[in-house]
């Protein structure tokens, strides 16, 4: 037998389940944040170590938490652990991060106007990257190798389920069919032989609480959420973000109409600290009414049933919101708009919900509702 010299392939294989564990991590993030700040602001901001001088801010729990979550993957092996590893990392990287503005300030203000949206644009960032590994690509057979052999550890732990089995057994035989190299398709038929093998346990797949919550609410979706309802509930949610966006510049625009100094005017009514942050004011109206307009012309497209363009623009509408309006809301309501922000978030998903379930590629023109 002869040793032929081949250069390593050393491309980068994505995890299967990366956009499950980076969710993890996202909602883990987001709740650290809120439930800190919460618990602050009820108990007072409490100092551990009272009056000896000695103060341990969450940031160095956060830094612990983020420790164990980078030493969990180096040590164990199994599949467990990423699951884990994605919810310690959130937790620790909220913690951390919440203390931003004692970073960036040389007087080591927690309340700096600036931190909020700081760690809002560092979530929105995380989100992008979520959004673009769920992305489907295109998977090739060396990939898809990988994916069973990782699958595979479950027949090791003597929990492979029927449903594994199965899926395991897709991946092998697409490996099989569609291999450039040789010793693909002959390990990909030696793993498949192993999987028929009668000596193999599998047992009968079960769903898991997650998988029944999921089930139930899919059940609860299709047989009341249809197509009219969902479009009602869109309606209504759009008119409404559209007409509170517009409705502060223009109560704005009726408390200054008559003012002889409208920044002091502002200052006075305390919708800005200090002359410094008008120009930022008048941003934040800007977008406000810019993202109300869409709202509310994408509310008028879906009542006239016109579903493609009417939840596109919604979502432009409301991405543009969450993207820009918020950025700009946080650095002057700090973490008492945290509760909107959620709702927006809430109600964007129902909209990409509505255009997955009932808008396919092909649907050019309003269809009737069934």
């Amino acid at each position: 037998m002869t040793t032929q010299s081949r250069k390593a392939i050393r491309k980068p294989v994505r995890r299967s389940e990366a956009d499950d564990d980076i969710l993890l991590m996202l909602l883990s993030f987001a709740a650290s944040v809120v439930v800190t700040r919460v618990f602050l602001q009820l108990t007072g901001f409490p100092k551990i170590g009272g009056d000896s001088g000695l103060h341990i801010a969450h940031v160095l729990w956060g830094g612990l938490l983020l420790f164990i979550a980078t030493l969990l993957p180096l040590i164990f092996a199994n599949q467990w652990v990423y699951p884990l590893t994605a919810i310690l990392s959130g937790v620790g990287v909220g913690l951390f991060i919440d203390e931003v503005g004692k970073f960036i300030t040389a007087t080591n203000d927690y309340f700096y106007p600036a931190a909020a949206p700081i760690i809002y644009g560092f979530f929105l960032l995380t989100v992008l990257l979520y959004f673009q590994i769920r992305r489907r690509r295109r998977v090739d057979t060396r990939s898809e190798l990988y994916y069973a052999l990782s699958e595979l550890t479950e027949a090791i732990d003597q929990d492979l389920d029927t449903v594994e089995k199965q899926r395991i057994e897709q991946r092998l035989n697409k490996i099989k069919d569609d291999a450039t190299q040789p010793v693909q398709a002959q390990l990909a038929q030696e793993l498949l032989d192993f999987l028929h093998s009668d000596q193999l346990i599998v047992i009968e797949h079960r769903p898991n609480l997650l998988e029944r919550q999921l089930n139930r609410l899919k059940h609860f979706e299709a047989r009341y959420f249809t197509r009219p309802i969902h479009r009602a509930i869109l309606i209504a949610g759009m008119l409404l973000f559209g007409v509170l966006a517009i409705y502060e510049p223009v109560r704005v625009i009726a408390l200054l109409h008559n003012a002889s100094d409208p920044v002091a005017r502002l200052v006075q009514l305390e919708l800005i600290r200090s002359s410094y942050e008008t120009s930022w004011f008048v941003l934040r109206m800007l977008l406000q009414a810019a993202a109300g307009g869409m709202l509310l012309v994408s509310t008028s497209l879906l009542v006239l049933k016109d579903d493609r363009r009417g939840v596109m623009l919604g979502l432009i509408g409301m991405l543009f919101y969450l993207i820009t309006v918020n950025m700009v809301v946080l650095y002057f309501d700090q973490f008492t708009y945290i509760l909107a922000t959620v709702i927006e978030f809430g109600f964007f998903m129902s909209m990409l919900r509505y255009r997955r379930r009932f808008i396919t590629p092909r649907e050019s023109v309003p269809t009737a509702d069934t």
